[in-house]
């Protein structure tokens, strides 16, 4: 069994068009109301509103990456939206969404603690 299946983060992957490709177990539990895996196939810019949509329109557009903290149902949790490539091809996006607690320690590793 693949680790994506096993671990506790949501996993969703799409191609270079936006397509929703791929969806491992949480990330099908997380997004349940919205169709779970029945969203495999799907364009994912349809999933968000303004102004997120323009957002990740732009994101397609440039290739970049996105990380950004949410609290949603009194849940806590970091997003990692990464983008693909095969060689300097760009071939969409993971999305990888992480439970964190609401007091999360920092270690600074440049300098001895």
């Amino acid at each position: 069994m693949s680790w994506t299946k096993q671990v506790q983060i949501a996993i969703t992957v799409t191609d270079e068009h936006g397509t929703i490709t791929e969806m491992n177990p949480a990330s099908v539990e997380t997004f349940a109301g919205d169709g779970g895996a029945k969203l495999i196939g799907t364009d994912v810019l349809a999933c968000h509103p303004e102004p997120s949509r323009t957002q990740l329109a732009d994101m397609y557009r440039d290739s970049q990456p996105n990380h950004y903290t949410i609290q949603k149902n009194g849940r806590r949790k970091i997003i990692h939206q990464l983008p693909l490539f095969d060689g300097p091809s760009f071939k969409g996006y993971v999305e990888i969404s992480i439970p964190i607690p609401d007091q999360l320690p920092h270690r600074n590793r440049d300098k001895a603690e």
